[in-house]
């Protein structure tokens, strides 16, 4: 089956595009999923793994079926920004 890719942030631009089509058996696993994408995409192998995966617009775990025409989404870690904290002293 097929399953398109959605790529964003660092995860885009480490595969140089923002979509990738993955071929996977039926019954494939969001686990799968992954290897096929560092299989298919090797730039991403050591990143794929700490991205966060959406499938059909829903955060995925590791053992959740891929249905096929699934829309999926690899979104990378967020980091950076300011601190929520206010200051102590006012």
């Amino acid at each position: 089956m097929k399953v398109r890719v959605l790529l964003f942030a660092r995860a885009r631009d480490l595969a140089g595009r923002d979509v990738v089509e993955v071929e996977l058996p039926a019954g494939a696993t969001v686990a799968a999923l992954r290897e096929r994408l560092a299989s298919e995409l090797p730039v991403l192998s050591g990143f794929v793994t700490r991205c966060a995966v959406a499938v059909d617009g829903e955060y995925a775990a590791e053992e959740d079926v891929v249905r096929e025409g699934a829309e999926v989404a690899v979104i990378p870690p967020v980091s950076g920004g300011e601190s929520c904290k206010k200051d102590s002293q006012g």
